[in-house]
């Protein structure tokens, strides 16, 4: 049975028997485009697990990359929705949405690790070295948990030297400080940070 729209609400839905959604895709993603709340629902219903099953595949079994990026995916959905007259141009749309999340994500977890590279190597000797594996799923949530600890200055701070790659020079000039005030500020900043990380990764 088609959708069928009354009040400007939608009221049904029903699946194809091969588990493909047999949907007005016209109807659904004008509501969409609408904002209307019940449409959303029936577009969750239908695609939430297709699309799970798509990144599933897309990550190589990787369950915690898939939740990430379907997540992901879901909010570009609704965001940038927009109104589809064939169904599969509209299930090509959203494999498109999922893989750039998909990619966005690694993308992500790939900086992030380099940042670990470098703020490590800035450490003072004397510290545990900070040992990590690209591959650690945790590492990612870590890193945001700790760097979200930190004051909004002192994140802007660390994240423009080793995430970003700018100068102490630079730093110093837009904080309106010396080269000098900025460099004994990072050195505590990595104390601090680092030894959030240690005690965020031994207990996770």
């Amino acid at each position: 049975m088609d959708l069928k729209i009354q009040d400007e609400k939608i009221a049904a839905a029903d699946v194809s028997s091969d588990g493909q959604p047999a949907l007005d895709i016209t109807a659904l993603t004008r509501q969409m485009v609408k904002g209307d709340e019940m449409a959303f629902r029936v577009f969750y219903d239908a695609y939430f697990e297709r699309l799970r099953r798509y990144l599933l595949v897309v990550t190589a079994g990787d369950e915690h990359a898939t939740q990430e990026a379907l997540q992901s995916a879901m909010i570009r959905v609704v965001k940038h929705i927009k109104e589809f007259r064939e169904e599969r141009v509209f299930w090509g749309w959203l494999t498109v949405l999922a893989r750039s999340a998909f990619i966005d994500q690694a993308r992500k977890r790939k900086r992030y690790w380099s940042f670990l590279q470098r703020f490590t190597r800035q450490m003072e000797p004397e510290q545990p070295t900070l040992k990590c594996s690209p591959e650690d799923d945790n590492l990612q949530r870590t890193l945001d948990a700790a760097l979200a600890d930190l004051s909004m200055e002192d994140r802007e701070l660390v994240e423009g030297k080793y995430l970003h790659g700018r100068s102490v020079r630079d730093l110093a000039e837009n904080a309106g400080s010396s080269e000098k005030a900025i460099e004994s500020r990072l050195v505590r900043i990595r104390r601090k940070l680092k030894a959030a990380l240690l005690e965020k990764l031994k207990h996770g």
